[in-house]
């Protein structure tokens, strides 16, 4: 999966938030960063050639939409991260919120939990 800028993950927020949305759209929603429209075109146009977003015309004008899912890119992020940094280890990710006291042994129970019924899910 390819990378997000800052900028394009901004843009791409418009989408998952609000839908199909035409540049001069993000551009009112983004209004506080103060963007010109042919920069906001043309990220709109890179997160096209990355797959990100398509569009249908309307006219002279395109409406762009998200083909990706927020949950679909959170999903693969994670995995590109625990990957890189914990060499595809899911249990060090773990391991490393134990030590910095990120999460407390309720919520690691509740995991099991979940693991265990996820398992006995998938045996029916």
């Amino acid at each position: 999966m390819k990378h997000l800028t800052n900028r394009e993950e901004k843009i791409m927020e418009q989408f998952w938030g609000r839908g199909p949305l035409f540049i001069n759209d993000i551009l009112k929603a983004l209004g506080d960063l103060k963007l010109h429209y042919n920069t906001v075109s043309t990220v709109v146009r890179g997160l096209e050639d990355k797959g990100f977003v398509d569009h249908e015309q309307f006219g002279n004008t395109y409406r762009y939409f998200p083909v990706i899912s927020r949950e679909d890119f959170s999903r693969m992020s994670l995995q590109n991260i625990v990957g890189k940094y914990f060499n595809h280890s899911y249990a060090s990710v773990l391991s490393m919120f134990v030590e910095e006291e990120k999460i407390s042994a309720e919520e690691i129970r509740e995991l099991i939990a979940q693991v265990e019924a996820h398992s006995q899910k998938e045996k029916k």
